[in-house]
């Protein structure tokens, strides 16, 4: 066997082969969903991904040979530790066959690359922060990811608790039949308590997202997602254009129904944002780097809006702003969108993710009857730690 070699992404094509190379890994495994080559090449792009302006990406390949059999991605994120008032480097994009030395060899110049930053930790796996795709599956391997959640092969597990990476944080995905919640009569009596209180209330109105002016729309939402995560475990606030992107970029997939704002007095004070689970779509239309990419999206929009099949949902973002908490706008938020659903025929509800320490959305949702069906987790190493 060849010896294993480290190279740095350093081109247009270098970074072509490093995108295309999960399709090796996955080949043949019913669960992976392959994302969308160019949207892939975009988010990579330092000229069209945002988070460029205040990061520092470097991209690696692990070769035998001519041969690929690993990438990883190490990069700093100014923000986060500006925030967070940390001095920590990540990690991301890791994938490689069942090759351990491959393994150890990414890893270990990930490690390095964030040291050399200045950097006295090591975080991920994310591409590229909590705001975007982020946690190593560790548990549920045996189903599809939802919408824009993560999916690896178990062995990754063990190659990355190998060299010393330790439980940062669990993330955790429940699972819900939205049936218990047709006409209300089978939620929860506290649930329906919570949800008939807060209606008699009249103080808070809930409508559906307004298309016409999106852009007015998302300006609200800056005003509510950063105040409302501030104080959450491992949250770094997005940009404006950080934002207008991630509202860009979701814009041709929402479901105006399935949308919320809430208002107390013409304000705007919290938003919940549900996804239909387009993987399953996506899945079936199996796009790959070498096909034109408008077959894929014929085969895509076949299964998606022709043969409508979409039997999930993704509660991708729910927030409201601090001092409005406690009034169950959460509750109104899942209430609302649930009966949605149930008239869209669509049976399952993911709520993902939850962090494991956050209590409050916990109980929340346990009390509706979820339960984690599926765990992610953010490791951390600190350097000077066993195994490099």
């Amino acid at each position: 066997m060849k010896p294993v070699k480290i190279y740095p992404v350093e081109t247009l094509e270098d970074r072509k082969a490093f995108l295309s190379f999960p399709w090796r890994v996955y080949q043949g495994n019913p669960y992976w969903v392959p994302p969308i080559f160019s949207e892939r090449l975009a988010f990579t792009d330092p000229q069209k991904n945002p988070f460029f302006e205040h990061s520092k990406v470097q991209f690696f390949t692990a070769k035998r040979g001519d041969e690929i059999v690993g990438t990883i991605a190490a990069f700093t994120n100014r923000k986060y530790n500006e925030f967070q008032d940390e001095n920590i480097g990540f990690f991301g994009f890791f994938e490689v066959l069942e090759d351990k030395e491959a393994a150890d060899a990414l890893l270990e110049t990930a490690e390095n690359w964030v040291r050399e930053q200045g950097h006295n930790a090591i975080q991920g796996p994310a591409q590229f922060s909590t705001n975007d795709e982020c946690g190593l599956l560790v548990d549920g391997f045996n189903d599809p990811p939802r919408i824009l959640m993560t999916y690896n092969p178990p062995y990754y597990v063990d190659y990355i608790e190998s060299r010393g990476y330790e439980n940062a944080m669990d993330l955790w995905a429940y699972s819900l039949n939205t049936n218990i919640f047709e006409g209300g009569e089978k939620l929860p009596q506290k649930l329906q308590r919570v949800v008939k209180k807060v209606k008699e209330r009249g103080e808070i109105h809930i409508r559906k997202i307004d298309m016409k002016h999106f852009d007015d729309e998302i300006e609200r939402v800056k005003k509510i997602y950063n105040s409302s995560w501030a104080r959450n475990w491992g949250f770094v606030p997005m940009t404006d254009a950080e934002i207008d992107k991630l509202g860009e970029d979701l814009k041709p997939i929402v479901d105006p129904d399935l949308v919320f704002v809430a208002e107390i007095d013409g304000e705007a004070v919290g938003f919940s944002l549900t996804l239909p689970d387009l993987n399953k779509p996506l899945r079936m239309a199996y796009p790959r780097p070498d096909t034109p990419e408008w077959w894929t999206m014929a085969k895509f929009a076949w299964h998606w809006k022709v043969r409508r099949q979409i039997d999930w949902i993704r509660v991708f973002a729910l927030g409201v702003i601090p001092e409005y908490r406690a009034r169950g706008i959460d509750a109104l938020f899942y209430y609302e969108t649930a009966l949605e659903a149930l008239k869209k025929g669509i049976p399952y509800a993911e709520m993902s993710w939850i962090l494991a320490n956050n209590d409050m959305m916990n109980r929340a949702i346990r009390l509706m009857g979820g339960k984690v069906y599926k765990t992610y987790r953010y490791y951390e190493k600190k350097f000077g730690t066993i195994n490099g």
